[in-house]
């Protein structure tokens, strides 16, 4: 017989998530081990089974937890009343707020997806690709209606990401600029570069 799901018990698996993320980040996916989580947690690595299955289960749900608010974000931008090249900055902004209000979780998943066990592993290329496609053709969309510069769709959504992962680097040193100021300064470089 299944176990009634109990708001205490959503809440004690939301704080395992928290606490998994937070040593997948700061050890490492591999280094991480269930006796680590359990000690961070104050209770017996045996209670842990209580509440998931492993450390795969936390993997996956971090992961896909990340994948879903992604897509469904990117669904909200494909059907906005705007311009092609508003679509790409809310894009742009969106990818840079996740690195800096959720930046655990995005490194976790941007570092250790590749620890997904199959058919998840494949299930997740699968959505991410989906996702970069999506993207592209918002950036194409702008192309075609002379927004920005005529540049390979897929060249620019892999500039913007990789620039936006940098926010790592910001991450590790942040006296130097405020979040508000990063965001800002991001999205004129990386946008009006692009414009015509």
């Amino acid at each position: 017989m299944a176990k009634a799901v109990t708001e205490k018990t959503l809440s004690r698996r939301t704080q395992i998530v928290s606490v998994a993320t937070r040593l997948f980040h700061e050890k490492g996916y591999n280094a991480t081990s269930m006796r680590n989580l359990a000690e961070q947690l104050g209770i017996e690595a045996a209670s842990l089974y209580n509440h998931i299955s492993g450390k795969d289960a936390l993997l996956q749900q971090i992961c896909f937890d990340m994948a879903t608010h992604y897509n469904a974000h990117m669904e909200e931008v494909e059907t906005a009343s705007c311009t092609a090249i508003e679509r790409v900055e809310k894009l742009v902004r969106f990818h840079i707020g996740m690195m800096l209000t959720h930046f655990e979780e995005v490194y976790v998943t941007n570092r250790d997806w590749k620890h997904l066990k199959e058919p998840l592993l494949a299930n997740f290329l699968q959505q991410r690709k989906a996702y970069e496609k999506r993207f592209s053709r918002l950036v194409e969309q702008a192309v075609l209606a002379g927004e920005i510069q005529a540049v390979h769709p897929h060249a620019a959504v892999l500039t913007i990401l990789s620039a936006v992962r940098g926010i790592e680097f910001w991450q590790r040193n942040p006296r130097n600029i405020s979040a508000e100021q990063l965001e800002e300064d991001m999205v004129k470089i990386l946008l009006k570069g692009l414009r015509k």
